[in-house]
C-alpha cells in the first residue's frame, strides 16, 4: 500500500482470493498484455502494426487484450475521422508505470531462456528418460 495513501484507504492483498488486486494481477502477469505494453512503450501503433510486432498474436485474441487494456485505463484507443479511418494505441500514464517492470521481464526472458530449455531437457530426461529435441532460435 501507498504510504501517501489516506488513512482510511482499503488495505488490498493480492494473496487473498476476494482482493480485486487479483483481477489486476492476471491481466498484467498475462503474455500478450506484457508484449503490447512492451511494443506500446515507444509510442502509439495503429492495430496491423501492433499485431505485426506481437508475433504470433491472432486479430481476436489481440482486440480482445486491447479492449480490456483499455477498460483497465492502461491504454488509450484513439480513432481519427479520416479516409481511410485510422485508429491509434498508446499507453496512459498509468500504462507507462508497467514499461520498465514488463520490459525488465521480458529482457530476463531472453537473457536466461538457454538455462530454462537446458534445465527442462535435464528435468524430462530424468522424468522421461530422454531429452526432448530443441532448436534453439
Amino acid at each position: 500500500m501507498n504510504s501517501d495513501a489516506p488513512v482510511d484507504a482499503p488495505v488490498w492483498n493480492v494473496m487473498l482470493p476476494t482482493c480485486p488486486s487479483r483481477t489486476s494481477l492476471a491481466r498484467i502477469a498475462n503474455k500478450w498484455t506484457a508484449m503490447v505494453v512492451i511494443a506500446l512503450s515507444n509510442g502509439p501503433l495503429r492495430f496491423g502494426t501492433l499485431r505485426e510486432t506481437v508475433g504470433g498474436i491472432s486479430g481476436k485474441v489481440l482486440s480482445g487484450t486491447l479492449r480490456d487494456l483499455e477498460r483497465d485505463g492502461i491504454l488509450t484507443r484513439t480513432a481519427y475521422d479520416e479516409m481511410p479511418p485510422r485508429v491509434e494505441y498508446t499507453l496512459t500514464p498509468l500504462g507507462q508505470t508497467l514499461r520498465e517492470p514488463l520490459t525488465a521481464l521480458g529482457q530476463w526472458a531472453e537473457q536466461h531462456i538457454a538455462e530454462v530449455l537446458d534445465s527442462r531437457d535435464t528435468f524430462d530426461n530424468v522424468v522421461h528418460g530422454t531429452a526432448a529435441q530443441r532448436t534453439d532460435s
